[in-house]
């Protein structure tokens, strides 16, 4: 496949696996077109043309010829600096690298990701709490967020890949769309009574089980083993970690148990205070999870074994 193939693939794929469901992300693109439309000239020039067909603005390519051909993928939770020149000694030995995948956003994915995090909205609202409300609790972490990323120098992966002609791209949210809707439809198909069973069922993928091996398994935060589930709410996609207020109004909708990734100490607390049941998965062991279930669609669309080179926490874990 092209470099412009596989991203193309992923967004689509991204949005089918949206938690919000393909009526709202269909709106949110026909809402960015109006906006773009009521432009001037002059500001058009300026516009994210990507975001009008790509509404996951922490998935892109950062560097590289769209046209390039992909049969070797070196795949990190994390690229850095470091990564790329590994990617760059591979290439000198004589290895191929065709292009490398981050998961985490990084250049342009990530100065921008924060417009990400206004999915989440949506997301709180399926699980009943009020759009009104759910708005202005994540308008509130959006502009956290944003302030935190804009004194950050977003152009170093960028320059490093640049300087060295390797491609790079980042798969954020379609991975994360990946996960969190993977695994709600597992556990909905479970019908777990007690905490304890979610954790067993999570533990028998093998990115968890790998993650087990190296000291990260899937546990219990708040609850215990027998406490009762109630309704379960597998929040592990928008970008980062949602707002703190939002245990409150996920209390009074009705949740009873919440799956992530992590958790801040902060939320932790609230959570404990809302009543609410909370399992941590792991980070990047979900992360793995997301990548893979993608890369599984990714080879079954193009009928190949892609060639991957692990490196920065990914293992490649196919289905």
């Amino acid at each position: 496949m092209k470099l412009k193939d596989i991203r193309d693939f992923f967004v689509k794929e991204g949005i089918k696996a949206d938690p919000r469901g393909l009526d709202v992300v269909r709106q949110d693109l026909l809402k960015r077109k109006e906006e773009y439309d009521a432009l001037s000239d002059k500001k058009k020039e300026d516009y994210d043309i990507e975001s009008l067909t790509n509404p996951y603005y922490d998935s892109r390519i950062l560097y590289g010829d769209e046209d390039i051909e992909i049969r070797t993928i070196m795949v990190g939770v994390d690229i850095e600096g470091q990564e790329i020149l590994i990617a760059k000694q591979l290439i000198d030995l004589g290895n191929k690298v065709d292009l490398i995948i981050a998961h985490h956003p990084e250049g342009y994915a990530y100065s921008t990701f924060y417009n990400v995090i206004r999915m989440q909205a949506d997301i709180l609202n399926k699980q009943g709490v009020p759009i009104n409300v759910a708005e202005k609790i994540v308008s509130n972490r959006v502009k956290e967020v944003q302030r935190d990323l804009s004194p950050q120098n977003n152009e170093r992966i960028y320059d490093t890949a640049k300087l060295l002609n390797i491609p790079v791209m980042t798969a954020h949210t379609v991975a994360d769309n990946h996960v969190a809707s993977f695994l709600q439809k597992e556990i909905e198909a479970l019908k777990p009574t007690y905490l304890k069973e979610i954790v067993e069922l999570l533990s028998k993928y093998p990115e968890y089980e790998h993650a087990s091996k190296i000291g990260h398994a899937p546990f219990i935060l708040n609850g215990s083993d027998y406490s009762h589930c109630g309704k379960v709410f597998v929040d592990m996609t928008g970008g980062t970690e949602g707002p703190v207020e939002s245990f409150e109004k996920l209390e009074s909708a009705g949740i009873g148990t919440i799956v992530s990734m992590h958790l801040s100490p902060k939320s932790a607390v609230e959570a404990e205070r809302r009543h609410i049941n909370i399992i941590l998965a792991g980070h990047i062991s979900s992360d793995n999870l997301g990548m893979n279930l993608l890369f599984d669609k990714l080879e079954n669309k193009t009928f190949t074994e892609l060639k991957f080179i692990e490196c920065s926490g990914f293992r490649r874990f196919r289905r």
